[in-house]
């Protein structure tokens, strides 16, 4: 039933799923978390990477999508090295939406990044970033049907957008678009992101396993991901509006 000033009328509505979705690598489970079951081999491709169980795309093998009653099983063949070291570190936990620092065991293991060897010269302009903040709402489906989800997307150095991932979980999101890319093999070069949440440190990380270089986000930065983007030399963008943006890091790298 919907309200509206004083009237009320029934309306059918789509609500966004939520849904636990178990990890299990080689046979061994290793976390649940709470996210959209959608695009799942690209989660799982990318939570594999951003979670450094596997060393890269080629360590990765196959997985195999199982609906049960409670939920979904994600079963992932990884190399035997990589499982070898993920049972060292093995951990049970159930994830939250949205959660990032889940199973961490030390502060180590908090703050870490992908330590990319390229120098990145790349410039980006005013123009291109307004035009894709611009296309970036009307590529959101999911947001549009339920008002209840995040979006994460690559942007080519005209402001198209090359590929979009949505989830109820803002890092779910990021995970999906990085598994999408790799398997797509979509070019970092002149590419940037945008995400529809508040961009805090993890999404900073998640970043830095593509090797970009620019992130803008619809919502605030947290200082310690103005702290992380500046020392690895990321532009961090936030407050991003069609006609507005706030740039906290690297902002050599816009150009008018």
């Amino acid at each position: 039933m919907a309200y509206k000033n004083q009237s009320k009328k029934s309306s059918e509505e789509t609500l966004a799923e939520e849904t636990p979705i178990a990890f299990v690598y080689n046979g061994i489970s290793h976390v649940v978390m709470m996210a959209s079951p959608n695009d799942l081999e690209d989660f799982a491709l990318g939570f594999s990477i951003t979670e450094e169980i596997i060393n890269s795309p080629t360590d990765f093998y196959s997985v195999e999508i199982n609906y049960i009653n409670d939920g979904i099983e994600l079963k992932i063949e990884i190399s035997s090295e990589c499982f070898a070291y993920l049972k060292e570190k093995r951990r049970n936990l159930t994830g939250r939406t949205g959660c990032g620092l889940c199973g961490a065991e030390s502060l180590t293991q908090v703050i870490k990044y992908k330590k990319n060897k390229i120098i990145s010269h790349e410039k980006f302009s005013h123009d291109q970033i307004r035009y894709a903040l611009d296309q970036f709402s009307s590529n959101q489906i999911l947001q549009k049907k339920t008002g209840a989800t995040h979006a994460t997307a690559i942007c080519n150095n005209l402001g198209k957008i090359l590929l979009i991932r949505e989830d109820v979980g803002r890092h779910n999101a990021f995970d999906k678009l990085i598994g999408a890319a790799i398997k797509q093999r979509v070019s970092s070069k002149n590419s940037f992101v945008i995400t529809s949440s508040r961009a805090s440190y993890e999404m900073i990380q998640k970043l830095s396993y593509l090797n970009l270089r620019l992130i803008a986000a619809i919502s605030a930065p947290t200082a310690l991901a103005v702290r992380l983007a500046d020392k690895i030399g990321i532009t961090l963008i936030g407050f991003a509006r069609e006609d507005r943006y706030t740039i906290y890091s690297h902002k050599e790298r816009i150009i008018e």
